[in-house]
């Protein structure tokens, strides 16, 4: 069969520890012999990151905004132990906080359903997307140890005349911390037109918290800008096609969604969306059934999985161990990238594949053939548990289909 030709290139983005061979067994057995496969190759490793001061993270960053779309691999975001490990010349910053700071973009995820697997929360019949705001907040913060005795303050200095507006943070009696954090209404405005723009897409109702009564300047500003942007740009449109935008405090929001059926776009500022994804991902079953989508306003689109780099499986592996890790989102990332490479160079035979990639993953289970993780989920009869390699083969014969 004749491969199915690319017009332009998708940044692919490689990464750390299982997921990298991982990545490398969905090409070689999923996209190689099926693809005429283009990418723009940029190696996230740690140790390459390390190499080049992290200049390759903005590099490909930066190729992203050219290309279009990128495809990115898990990476490892060094704490003190990883340095020792790895020999790092310092603690580098986690690299998709980097990319999304150059792209501005938002991170939109949802689950992957698959019959035979229910969600621990029992009213979750519909998929929930959590919308996450990709700048700012502690992701870019400023941090500093202060000792006794000494005083915290927050300045802002006028630009044009110099003066000084201060404020006391903290004068500490013991030793302490103390961290300053950002953000931009730029950067806010951009998320919000993002989510609106993707619940009127999708058709879903969009919803949104932050801690207004108690931030009351920082998250007010939030709030604010997403009132004014919907009230303006949005509000008939949304009339029009039957869905609404919903604002609530963010303790109230969690206490709701649980109770709820799902099918709504969460929307959530950068923190709040890193720990409310995983706890979605977690109870719809799987952090590896987990989609994830960087969307930038600058018209650029990021895809990866949801998850880590699985540490524990590399170590295994590396000592010749077969392992059943999940590969389901990592296929589905590169499944975005391509459907979107497609649409945007008006491929669609380079679509079409992408749609029957996941349909073929996502049959696979549903006959029963899955990973370690989910055949313990699982209640669907004569279940079997394959190693990550034997499961993607799998796939593939779906696909030949």
């Amino acid at each position: 069969m004749d491969k199915i030709k690319m017009k332009n290139p998708i940044v692919e983005m490689d990464g750390d520890e299982m997921t990298r061979v991982i990545w490398q067994w969905v090409k070689d057995i999923l996209l190689a012999p099926r693809i005429d496969l283009r990418t723009e190759y940029y190696d996230l490793g740690l140790a390459k990151r390390n190499a080049t001061a992290d200049k390759i993270t903005a590099d490909a960053a930066e190729a992203t905004l050219r290309c279009g779309v990128a495809v990115k691999c898990a990476t490892i975001t060094p704490n003190a132990e990883r340095v020792k490990e790895y020999g790092l010349s310092e603690m580098w910053k986690s690299p998709n906080g980097t990319i999304r700071a150059i792209l501005d973009g938002t991170v939109f995820r949802a689950p992957i359903l698959v019959k035979g697997i229910s969600p621990y929360i029992p009213t979750w019949t519909k998929p929930i997307t959590v919308a996450r705001h990709a700048y700012g907040d502690v992701y870019r913060n400023i941090e500093l140890r202060v000792r006794a005795g000494n005083r915290a303050e927050l300045a802002v200095t006028e630009g044009g005349s110099g003066s000084e507006t201060r404020a006391l943070i903290h004068s500490f009696g013991g030793d302490g911390v103390v961290q300053g954090m950002h953000n931009t209404d730029e950067s806010i405005e951009s998320f919000a037109r993002s989510c609106f723009a993707y619940a009127l897409d999708t058709k879903q109702d969009l919803w949104f918290a932050t801690k207004d009564t108690i931030s009351k300047i920082y998250d007010r500003r939030f709030k604010d800008i997403f009132e004014t942007i919907y009230d303006e740009y949005y509000k008939e449109a949304f009339a029009d096609v039957g869905i609404t935008y919903f604002y609530t405090l963010i303790d109230d929001m969690v206490a709701r969604v649980m109770r709820s059926e799902g099918g709504y776009i969460w929307a959530c500022k950068n923190y709040d969306g890193d720990v409310m994804s995983d706890m979605v991902a977690a109870a719809y079953g799987s952090l590896a059934m987990m989609t994830s989508a960087l969307v930038s306003p600058k018209g650029a689109f990021e895809y990866e999985a949801a998850h880590g780099t699985v540490q524990r499986h590399y170590y295994k592996y590396m000592n010749g161990e077969k392992t059943s890790t999940n590969p389901v989102a990592t296929v589905f990332a590169w499944s975005g990238a391509l459907r979107k490479r497609g649409e945007l160079d008006a491929s669609p035979e380079l679509a079409e594949f992408a749609g029957r990639l996941e349909r073929a993953s996502v049959e696979t289970i549903e006959a029963g053939l899955m990973t370690a993780d989910l055949w313990a989920l699982s209640t669907l009869p004569g279940k079997t548990s394959l190693n990550t390699e034997d499961f993607l083969r799998e796939v593939a014969r779906r696909l030949e289909k």
